[in-house]
């Protein structure tokens, strides 16, 4: 088993919320990322999915250092990540980087794909001598499947798949050991969202890279993944390998998840069951109390409001953060 690269431990961010014109008081505090832990392994893809305000960007942008932590603790290769400051931090910027969700609005349109791609090269000056950037920088597009003859050319002369490509080809500019994708092919059609992913994982074998992958469809996920963590309002329910999050599911989270996902075969249509939710998700400003799943869950009971479920190995082998934690089959 390779060793583990990036290491996260209980991670929070809390975003305050503040009232009043001319005298600012906090009144609460957006709970966006509430105690994640995990470990990311060399060469290995983590997908992290989950509904729309789970936190999954915030912790993308934590991550990089764009959002200062609340607390907890990220190391890579066993350095503290928050405590990286001037040229130490810049040097870490190396080796993790980010893509973007929306390849719209994530390149500049004033400058031209040359520009974009090698701006690495001139915030980080001696990877690349002045005179080898522009064939550096064709280089990176030819390996993203772009024609390196467009090197002039603006984003908005490009479609949508081809915005997100420049987007991986300014990531691996500096070589990085770890990529953050933060809904990368969300934006895309999906001929186009195969067609990255499968550029992916083509970089990620040739290059050696690990991924922190993340998405809200399931199926784009297991795709690419090796492991998968389920997350739900700002906190992991789950973690596992492919297998055991899609196979046997044992968070009732994960499994309403899984049993929403459609399936290609008209044969097998009607076989399972659709786990239907109720209500809506609670507001991550005042969580309920013990497991924040509980409002929704239809095995909640006393204990649930009482006492938070930890993320733990109950049964089978993954761990799950649920009192009454038990695998499912949710594929006929």
């Amino acid at each position: 088993m390779a060793e583990a690269i990036l290491e996260v431990t209980d991670l929070v961010k809390h975003f305050p919320v503040r009232v009043g014109v001319l005298v600012k008081r906090t009144v609460g505090h957006v709970k966006a990322v509430d105690g994640v832990s995990f470990a990311l392994r060399q060469g290995e893809t983590l997908g992290v999915v989950g509904e729309s305000g789970c936190g999954k960007s915030t912790l993308a942008q934590v991550l990089m250092r764009l959002e200062p932590p609340t607390s907890g603790s990220v190391r890579f290769n066993g350095e503290d990540v928050f405590a990286k400051r001037g040229a130490a931090l810049r040097r870490l910027r190396r080796d993790i980087q980010i893509v973007l969700q929306d390849p719209y609005t994530s390149l500049n349109p004033r400058m031209t794909v040359g520009d974009i791609v090698g701006e690495p090269f001139e915030i980080h000056r001696d990877v690349a001598p002045k005179g080898d950037r522009r064939r550096r920088v064709q280089d990176l597009l030819d390996v993203v499947g772009l024609n390196p003859e467009h090197i002039n050319r603006y984003p908005h002369q490009f479609s949508g798949g081809q915005r997100q490509r420049i987007g991986i080809a300014r990531a691996l500019a500096l070589r990085p050991k770890v990529i953050i994708c933060d809904e990368p092919v969300s934006a895309l059609d999906v001929s186009i969202q195969a067609q990255v992913m499968n550029l992916l994982g083509e970089l990620q074998t040739e290059f050696g890279l690990s991924y922190v992958f993340i998405a809200h469809d399931l199926s784009v996920v297991r795709h690419l993944s090796d492991r998968v963590a389920v997350m739900y309002l700002g906190k992991i329910v789950e973690i596992g390998t492919d297998e055991q999050i899609y196979e046997h599911p044992s968070h009732p989270y994960t499994q309403a998840l899984l049993s929403a996902v459609p399936v290609p075969d008209p044969q097998l249509r009607g076989q399972r069951d659709i786990i239907r939710l109720t209500g809506d998700v609670p507001s991550p400003i005042d969580p309920p109390s013990g497991c924040r799943f509980r409002t929704r869950c239809w095995k909640a009971q006393d204990v649930c409001a009482e006492q938070e479920p930890p993320l733990a190995v109950s049964v089978g082998e993954h761990p799950s953060a649920c009192h009454f934690a038990e695998e499912r089959s949710v594929v006929p």
